[in-house]
């Protein structure tokens, strides 16, 4: 079997030089990069493409959340997270069957996430390796502040609010106007909805958010991801087709051949 195709993040100079000498004794792993931040990490997933990703979790401004939020779907690559976390986050883990190592790092722990990883990348057909990760980080940000995170039941809208999002964040209510979005991500029951440098997890599928958005500016790109056409600043052929769209703020999305056709009446 081909080598997984592997990248390495933590904060930690010597976690990350730990990590780096175990996976190098083991032969299913090739590491193609090594990052010290999330921003780094989102951008080693967009240009490598990666099959494994170790994640480690408690990182300044961007933690391995943000990231895993940031990744579009059908880009996502496996991920096992490093973490020191308490008991409650590796019981949110398991029950989402999202793989995970304790620090400090074992060897052997280790060695059995990347025959986790080989095994599911030889059986998990869909690839569909974001949807549990979100399921997991919602699991643990409900049980860390014990509030319902539901949105509002569209029936207690007004007419005036049609045209936004309501999302529970930690107790506060946002209104999120649908013009705002960047681009949204779906990742099974939950959309990773990106707007104005912040992004919003909320229970929902794509195709009801996309009968509410305006189809002369949201477009899909991917089979998992829309975007506000509006918010693109340049777009980058791709050499196997496709595309990448760079966006206001920063972001860079992937544009499949599939999807192509669907933003040439824009980017003519």
């Amino acid at each position: 079997m081909q080598k997984l195709r592997t990248v390495i993040v933590d904060d930690e100079p010597l976690s990350l030089d730990l990590l780096r000498s175990i996976l190098g004794e083991i032969s299913d792993i090739e590491i193609v990069g090594e990052c010290s931040n999330g921003k780094q990490a989102v951008e080693a997933a967009m240009q490598l493409q990666p099959e494994l990703l170790f994640l480690d979790i408690q990182m300044p401004v961007m933690n391995g959340f943000d990231v895993i939020r940031s990744l579009q779907t059908d880009i996502m690559p496996m991920v096992v997270f490093i973490t020191a976390f308490d008991h409650y986050a590796v019981d949110a883990f398991d029950l989402h069957a999202v793989d995970y190592v304790l620090k400090p790092l074992d060897a052997e722990r280790i060695a059995r996430s990347v025959d986790r990883a080989v095994d599911r990348l030889k059986n998990d057909v869909d690839r569909s390796f974001k949807s549990p990760l979100i399921g997991a980080i919602e699991e643990i940000s409900e049980r860390a502040s014990k509030e319902e995170k539901a949105e509002e039941p569209e029936s207690n809208i007004p007419d005036g609010m049609k045209r936004k999002l309501l999302v529970r964040d930690s107790g506060v209510v946002k209104v999120i106007p649908f013009d705002d979005i960047d681009w949204v991500d779906a990742a099974g029951d939950y959309m990773c909805v990106h707007a104005d440098g912040e992004t919003h997890v909320i229970r929902s599928t794509l195709r009801d958010l996309m009968t509410k958005l305006d189809d002369n500016l949201f477009v899909r790109i991917h089979r998992s991801t829309i975007v506000n056409v509006e918010r693109v600043v340049s777009v980058t052929p791709l050499q196997k087709g496709g595309s990448l769209l760079h966006l206001t703020q920063g972001e860079s999305l992937k544009v499949s051949r599939n999807y192509r056709d669907s933003i040439r009446k824009f980017f003519n």
